[in-house]
C-alpha cells in the first residue's frame, strides 16, 4: 500500500505540472492534482512509519473510511452518467444549435472551443436549414466575447453570417442555455447542444431543466491530455448545478 500511495502521489504531481505545461498557465482547478499528489505522498510516510492506523484514534479511522467510500460511490456514479453521454451527435435537421463557450485566446477559440466549432461546423453544412447561437461572454482575461469569436471563426468556415446569431452575456453553462432561448421557441423548436464530450450530459439536463422541450446533446471530442481533469472537474460541476436545482 505504501508503494501504491507512493506511486499515486508521484502520478498526482506530474500530473499537476503537465497541465501547466500543456496549457501555460495553473488553472484554479488544477492545484487539485497537487493536493491529491501531496496527500498520497503524506499518507504513504504515515504507512510507512506506522502512525496511520496504529496512532489514529478509531472513530477517525472509521469514519474517514466511510466518507471515503460513500464519495467513492458517488464518484463512480456521476462519471458514468457523464460518459453515458461521450456519443451523442443528435438527429438531422434540428432548428438549431447552440455552441457553449469556453475560453477564448489573442489567437482565436482555444483547443476545446475548437472543437465544438468544428463539430458544430460539420453539423451545419450537412444541414443548411440550421440556424446556430453561439453563446459565450467575454472574460477578463479575453480578447472579445466568446460569442463574437466563434461567430468569426464559423464565417472564416464558410458558414453564413445570416445563419449565426450571437449571444454574448453569458457566464456559465446555465446562462448560456437562458439567455440562448431567447432566440427560439424552447417548447416548439428542436435544439442540439454542443460542446465537449465530458460536458455533455450536464449540458443536456440544464437544458431540460431550463424548458427546453425538444433537445439533444451533439458531443465534440476532448483534449485527450486534459480529459482527466476535465472529467473530474465535471463531476463537482454535476454535483453544483444539482444542488443548486439548475438539473
Amino acid at each position: 500500500m505504501c508503494f501504491i500511495l507512493l506511486l499515486l502521489g508521484i502520478i498526482f504531481t506530474v500530473y499537476f505540472f503537465g497541465i501547466i505545461f500543456y496549457t501555460g498557465h495553473a488553472g484554479g482547478f488544477s492545484f487539485l492534482w497537487l493536493f491529491l499528489g501531496v496527500g498520497a505522498l503524506v499518507m504513504s510516510v504515515l504507512l510507512k512509519k506506522k502512525i496511520w492506523p496504529d496512532h489514529i484514534p478509531v472513530w477517525f479511522r472509521r469514519t474517514f473510511i466511510a466518507l471515503l467510500c460513500l464519495g467513492g460511490v458517488l464518484f463512480v456514479g456521476v462519471e458514468g452518467c457523464i460518459i453515458s453521454s461521450f456519443s451523442k451527435k443528435g438527429p438531422s435537421g434540428l432548428d438549431y444549435l447552440i455552441v457553449l463557450g469556453a475560453q477564448m485566446k489573442t489567437s482565436g477559440p482555444s483547443r476545446a472551443l475548437r472543437y465544438r466549432l468544428d463539430e458544430a461546423a460539420s453539423y451545419l453544412v450537412e444541414n443548411p436549414d440550421t440556424k446556430v447561437i453561439v453563446s459565450g461572454g467575454q472574460g477578463a482575461d479575453e480578447p472579445v466575447s466568446e460569442a463574437q469569436g466563434m461567430y468569426e471563426y464559423l464565417t472564416a468556415k464558410g458558414i453564413a453570417p445570416e445563419r449565426i446569431l450571437l449571444e454574448d452575456r453569458s457566464g456559465n453553462t446555465y446562462q448560456n442555455l437562458i439567455f440562448s432561448a431567447e432566440f427560439l421557441d424552447r417548447e416548439k423548436d428542436s435544439v442540439g447542444v454542443v460542446s465537449n464530450n465530458f460536458h455533455i450530459f450536464r449540458a443536456e439536463k440544464i437544458a431540460k431543466k431550463a424548458g427546453y422541450a425538444n433537445v439533444c446533446g451533439i458531443a465534440a471530442k476532448g483534449e485527450p491530455f486534459l480529459q482527466c481533469n476535465n472529467m473530474v472537474r465535471e463531476f463537482f460541476g454535476v454535483l453544483k448545478d444539482f444542488f443548486v436545482g439548475n438539473m
